[in-house]
């Protein structure tokens, strides 16, 4: 019987042993999970409240754009459990992104492209629109990139080809339209989504491809097909108004230009973009709580591994026709972070008089003035930007 009996105990330590010492070791993944706790407190106000109070919903671009991966690096270095969440949905473009941070609720941001508004304007579809705007920082300029034939040497000889700009719901048409029509060019536009205008292209059924977006631009980095280029993109004068020169060469893309050449391009920069919500509203505050981490951890960005063209950035550098918002722009004054002023530029000339010798009209200088800026921002964004002592 006492045989028995302690054969039956050694069992049931057997049997319980493991579960005790599992149940000394085992840890709570709500100490570890933000979103297991709200999901474990589903159903509490205060959570609830919490969540929505310090979300901010940013419209980012399309699959495999530079658009979607600066969401991406947001999310990933300014979500702070309930503190701050960056929440970056997928868009559809350029043109999409401003009528969803115009109607879209609970959209806060969104980048688009510099061009985007003035086209709209320009063309009847919006009246006064950049009132309606501001902009949280200008980020990067990107660059225009037309694939096709080695046979085409020049943006010319697309005059009444066949010539894919993505979706009309893409800042790329935008783009491609103002530059082509600047240029008496007229082709004749198809809107097929990049990867299917390339296949397209190499089955000789298109002409060319247009793409715009930031170096180095994932669907034209992957594109390999010994028959075909970049074609070159002058900075001539009926661009320089709202453009700026750009190159491209073989370290950017070796499958589309050859070892020691560049192509020479166009750039339009991308705006960080929000709509002008009153100071006193819930919608600005959540802008303000967003601002103060996004300027206070910018330097974190400009390190791998986060997108290379956040080296680009300079949280100061100014847009012409648009108006920051109040608060980002506090931010940058107590902090005596400044923007590249007409000033700068007038001492830059006076320094430079082979320079100020080729500035032969006001187009010109403003061309010239443009150049500068962007030369100045690349020169400044490497510069860490550190919070003031306190």
């Amino acid at each position: 019987m006492r045989r028995l009996f302690g054969m039956a105990l050694l069992a049931v330590t057997a049997t319980c042993g493991p579960t005790a010492r599992a149940a000394d070791t085992e840890y709570d993944p709500a100490k570890v999970s933000e979103s297991l706790k709200a999901i474990f407190q589903f159903g509490s106000v205060a959570t609830k409240q919490a969540l929505n109070a310090n979300t901010v919903t940013l419209i980012s671009g399309t699959i495999g754009g530079t658009y979607v991966q600066f969401g991406a690096d947001l999310a990933s270095v300014l979500d702070d459990g309930n503190k701050l969440r960056v929440l970056p949905i997928v868009g559809r473009g350029s043109v999409q992104s401003v009528a969803d941070i115009l109607f879209l609720q609970g959209v806060d941001l969104g980048i688009v492209r510099a061009d985007t508004l003035d086209y709209l304007e320009r063309k009847g579809f919006a009246k006064d629109i950049k009132k309606q705007f501001t902009y949280v920082t200008k980020l990067y300029n990107e660059e225009m990139y037309v694939i096709a034939s080695k046979s085409v040497r020049s943006l010319s000889d697309l005059n009444g080809k066949k010539v894919s700009v993505d979706l009309p719901n893409g800042g790329t048409f935008v783009t491609a339209a103002i530059v082509f029509e600047r240029l008496g060019i007229k082709p004749s536009f198809l809107y097929l989504e990049q990867r299917i205008a390339m296949e397209k292209m190499r089955a000789g059924e298109i002409d060319a491809v247009v793409a715009v977006g930031g170096k180095p631009y994932k669907s034209v980095a992957a594109f390999k097909d010994d028959r075909f280029h970049l074609v070159p993109v002058d900075y001539s004068k009926p661009l320089q108004n709202d453009y700026l020169p750009a190159s491209l060469t073989a370290k950017d893309y070796p499958n589309l230009i050859a070892e020691g050449e560049s192509v020479d391009t166009i750039a339009v920069p991308a705006v960080l973009a929000a709509y002008n919500w009153a100071p006193n509203t819930e919608r600005y505050r959540k802008l303000a709580q967003f601002v103060d981490a996004f300027f206070t951890k910018f330097p974190t960005f400009q390190n791998p591994p986060f997108h290379p063209k956040w080296k680009e950035v300079s949280l100061s550098a100014p847009l012409p026709d648009w108006q920051r918002l109040p608060v980002a722009e506090q931010w940058l004054k107590s902090r005596n972070i400044e923007a590249v002023t007409r000033a700068k530029f007038d001492d830059f000339l006076k320094q430079s008089p082979a320079t100020a010798a080729t500035v032969k009209t006001g187009a010109d200088k403003e061309a010239l003035f443009k150049q500068f800026q962007a030369w100045e921002a690349e020169r400044n964004a490497r510069a860490q930007v550190r919070p003031a002592a306190r």
